[in-house]
C-alpha cells in the first residue's frame, strides 16, 4: 500500500513539473489571440495528412507530429511557430520537439481544430 501511495505522489509530481516547465515556453492562446498572430507567423497543423485534408486552418501548412523531426529544415526558427492538432494534445509533444532544437516562439490553438470557429480550407476531395 505504501508503495502505491508514493508511485502515485512520484507521478503526479512528473505531471505538475512537467506542466510548468511547458509554460516557461509554450503560450497558449484562445482564437481570437491566434488569429491576431499567425498570419505573420509560421502556421502548422500538425496532424495527419487525411485530417488535414478533411479541414484545416486557411493558410496552414501540413508538418504532422510523427514526422516533425525528419522536417525541421521546413521551419524558420527565426519566426514565431503557431500550432494546432484536433485537441491539443499532439500540438502540445510538437512544442516539445521544437523547444528541444531551440525554437523560442511557440504558440498553441487552446482547444485545437475542434473548437475553431474561424475560415477552413478542406481538400479536393472532400
Amino acid at each position: 500500500m505504501e508503495f502505491l501511495i508514493i508511485a502515485i505522489l512520484v507521478i503526479l509530481a512528473v505531471g505538475i513539473f512537467r506542466y510548468y516547465r511547458q509554460r516557461a515556453y509554450l503560450k497558449v492562446l484562445t482564437e481570437d489571440e491566434f488569429v491576431k498572430g499567425y498570419r505573420k507567423a509560421q502556421l502548422i497543423d500538425v496532424r495527419e495528412p487525411q485530417e488535414f485534408e478533411r479541414g484545416h486552418i486557411l493558410g496552414a501548412r501540413n508538418i504532422p507530429v510523427t514526422q516533425m523531426k525528419q522536417r525541421l529544415i521546413e521551419m524558420r526558427k527565426d519566426k514565431p511557430v503557431y500550432l494546432y492538432c484536433q485537441s491539443g494534445s499532439r500540438s502540445a509533444r510538437a512544442a516539445h520537439l521544437l523547444h528541444k532544437q531551440g525554437y523560442q516562439e511557440i504558440y498553441q490553438l487552446k482547444g485545437g481544430f475542434k473548437k475553431w470557429t474561424g475560415k477552413i480550407k478542406t481538400g479536393k476531395r472532400f
